[in-house]
């Protein structure tokens, strides 16, 4: 029998050596322009999993585990290779050029979107545009954090710059029962919130590295915010936010809007921090009219 329902494309898991360390990344369909995603914060490319197979209809779709993530590699930090915007967007720059080798479209979540931001920085001319849902506006920066809080946090992160301390603090939050907590209060949808999804990001928590991984991100409460990358970039952004999202408020959000590369802000009703997992069948056709409007058809290799 013929039917005339869609190919779900399967995606394929691979790895690229960058800077001798393993990076996972997963790949589906053969035509279209390219979409790269990056996940968030404790998050990997299988937080994309409701969105491959749709955008892979019509497009060259990858996702990446940033290093420190998922699947990829979690040296130990140090002065080479520190877990920073900087080095994530640079792993996101290197990767268009040496994998992908064409330009393409960024889409994040969280930190994902500061990642993004930072690798059309470093390289304007290897971004068509730039999609960000729910950007981590960073609100325990040293430059946002005021009143008690200013005065505490610091403290904060310096007891868990302890490897005792610091270490024991990871294990407690790598359970199933405190994942599961942090991920209800993220999602407004809470029965998006599944034991495939608590697994997703249980596993690689429980890998080698990645407590050093985590504090070192935590602890570091300088580097670049949201409003330092948007006025360098000069391709057009697309902003989605949950109105419900706990952790980067809407309303904040919003103020981002106003730099002239924004050209459009999309508020999903009803929806928290992770938009993509969360509410897959609002996002996914706004991501696909926004490739459709921006889309290069004879785009140069980078």
């Amino acid at each position: 029998m013929i039917t005339n329902e869609p190919t779900v494309t399967s995606p394929s898991s691979q790895i690229w050596q960058w800077r001798g360390y393993p990076i996972r990344y997963q790949t589906a369909g053969t035509q279209g322009s390219i979409v790269l995603l990056i996940h968030g914060l404790g998050a990997s490319s299988d937080h994309w999993r409701k969105s491959i197979p749709v955008l892979a209809e019509n497009h060259r779709v990858y996702a990446i585990d940033l290093i420190g993530f998922g699947q990829s590699a979690k040296p130990k930090p140090s002065e080479s290779l520190n877990y920073r915007f900087e080095t994530w967007g640079q792993q996101i720059a290197d990767f268009c050029r040496e994998v992908i080798q064409a330009p393409v479209f960024l889409v994040g979540n969280s930190i994902g979107c500061l990642v993004a931001l930072q690798a059309t920085v470093i390289n304007p001319q290897q971004v068509i545009a730039v999609a960000l849902l729910d950007c981590a506006l960073r609100l325990q920066h040293e430059r946002k954090l005021k009143g008690i809080r200013r005065l505490t946090f610091p403290w904060v992160q310096k007891l868990l710059l302890s490897p005792a301390i610091g270490h024991f603090f990871f294990a407690k939050l790598a359970q199933p029962q405190v994942i599961r907590k942090a991920l209800l209060k993220a999602y407004a949808r809470h029965e998006a919130v599944t034991d495939e999804l608590v697994e997703i990001l249980l596993k690689p928590a429980q890998h080698p590295g990645a407590a050093d991984v985590f504090l070192s991100f935590i602890t570091h409460s300088k580097g670049v915010l949201p409003e330092d990358l948007l006025p360098e970039i000069t391709c057009p952004v697309l902003m989605l936010w949950g109105t419900e999202d706990s952790f980067e408020p809407i309303a904040q959000g919003r103020e981002l809007a106003k730099f002239p590369a924004v050209k459009e802000f999309i508020p999903l009703e009803g929806v928290g921090h992770c938009p993509q997992d969360e509410a897959p069948e609002l996002v996914n056709p706004i991501l696909r009219k926004w490739l459709a409007q921006h889309e290069q058809p004879e785009a140069s290799t980078i």
